[in-house]
Order: C-alpha cells, then structure tokens, then sequence
C-alpha cells in the first residue's frame, strides 16, 4: 500500500512526515528548506509510493486563514504542478506548533533538544499527518 506524505510548510523551514506502507502510524521523516522540498519529494518518490499529500492549512483561533495561508497556497500550487498525479488534502494545523512543542518537552528530551525548530517542525508534521489519518478513520 502506498505511503501519504505531510508537510508542515514554513517559509523558513518544511516539517514532513509520512506513514508506514500501511497508512496506519505517521512518523517524522525530515525538516528542510522550502526550496528543496520538490527535489526532495523528487527523490523520495524514487524509493517510495505515495498516494496522497496532505498539506497543513494555517489557520488562527477563529478558523480564518492565518497570515501565511498565502505561503501555503502557494507551495500547493507547486507541488500540484510538480507531481499532477497526487492529490492533495488539506488539514487543519493550529496548535500543532505548541503540541509539538509539549510532546518534545514531555519527552525528556534536554532543552536545546527541545528549542530545536527543526524537530518542532518534523514533530508538527507528524501531528498533522496523524491528525488526518484519525479522522480518515472517523468518516469511513
């Protein structure tokens, strides 16, 4: 079965993470920057199926877009154009940021380790990837 990939898009910093061959578990694959990600998604594809990318969608407490919902259409467009042949699925992502952050703290994990933006943002992916396969398995 092939793989869904997720990415906690940022203009400085890209969390992905994707899921196990039976979309069961998400797991944190890598951060990077946001002008490697095609050429990352390029090279991953090489070894792996992926079925689906699903992107998190900023938005503030009251459900409207956030600031950099702009940023992240943008990048949807790219990877639309990059690889026509996956869909994309939209997901919530607020709060992922501090839940990912809590997760990291609660971990046990030494402060730098826990100040690391990089995790932070492979963890928040993850939290979203997650997020989207608990509620795939709600609605069906």
């Amino acid at each position: 079965m092939p793989r869904i990939m997720c990415f906690d898009y940022g203009n400085k910093r890209t969390g992905i993470a994707v899921t196990d061959p039976l979309q069961m578990f998400a797991t944190g694959l890598e951060t990077i920057h946001p002008k490697d990600i095609i050429d990352y998604v390029k090279k991953y594809l090489l070894t792996e199926q992926v079925e689906l990318f699903v992107v998190g969608e900023p938005k503030q407490t009251d459900g409207t877009p956030s600031e950099t919902a702009q940023n992240v259409k943008g990048f949807v467009t790219i990877l639309k154009k990059s690889f026509p042949n996956v869909p994309i699925s939209m997901m919530d992502e607020r709060y992922t940021t501090k839940m990912a952050a809590a997760a990291i703290a609660q971990s046990g994990m030494k402060k730098a380790a826990q100040k690391n933006k990089q995790l932070i943002d492979t963890v928040a992916a993850t939290i979203i990837l997650q997020s989207y396969l608990e509620k795939r398995s709600l609605n069906s």
